[in-house]
């Protein structure tokens, strides 16, 4: 009798190994493809769930040279020219603008990107106020939200957008995978 509880025991192991076990490891993903104003793809993002938060990577190319600000916005909607139909930064705790704002920062406040004189330009960061889950800091939320990249850098402290510029490169971030 106990033979026979050990093999059950063994089978049920090897179901779950095998047929839950791959659902229940795989993160929650997102990508975003970024457009500039005359609909040239200029960057792309990928959003990954793990375990310090979610791990935002970045490649651009064909960029203007220099530093510039990286938000997430709180309408997954990319208008050309202005890109305004984004909104302002996905700021669920309404906080104030800024990382380092002692009353902030929004959920969506990112570091800045650097471009190279070449145009090119990689990113990686790791943003802990958002998810890809449900709940207030998801992203995908009713409407959505959106990557925007901005003409200048982020001073990190001025409300409500850093002193960032216009926005020149929008892409609705979409969950899932490429």
């Amino acid at each position: 009798m106990q033979r026979r509880a050990i093999i059950l025991g063994f089978g049920t192991l090897l179901f779950l190994v095998f047929f839950s076990g791959p659902a229940l490891s795989q993160a929650v993903t997102g990508f975003a493809d970024l457009r500039d104003k005359d609909d040239n793809i200029v960057a792309n993002a990928d959003f990954r769930e793990i375990d310090e938060g979610i791990l935002i990577t970045l490649h651009a190319k064909d960029m203007p040279p220099g530093i510039h600000a990286i938000h997430i916005h709180a309408v997954g909607k990319c208008e050309a020219p202005d890109f305004a139909a984004a909104g302002g930064h996905f700021n669920p705790g309404n906080k104030k603008h800024g990382l380092k704002n002692s009353e902030g920062p929004h959920a969506g406040d990112l570091p800045n990107l650097y471009v190279t004189k070449s145009g090119a330009g990689r990113f990686q960061t790791i943003d802990d106020r958002i998810t890809l889950s449900s709940g207030v800091n998801t992203i995908f939320d009713g409407d959505g939200s959106a990557l925007v990249i901005h003409a200048a850098g982020d001073d990190n402290v001025t409300d409500p957008s850093g002193s960032s510029g216009d926005r020149i490169a929008c892409g609705v971030i979409v969950k899932g995978t490429r």
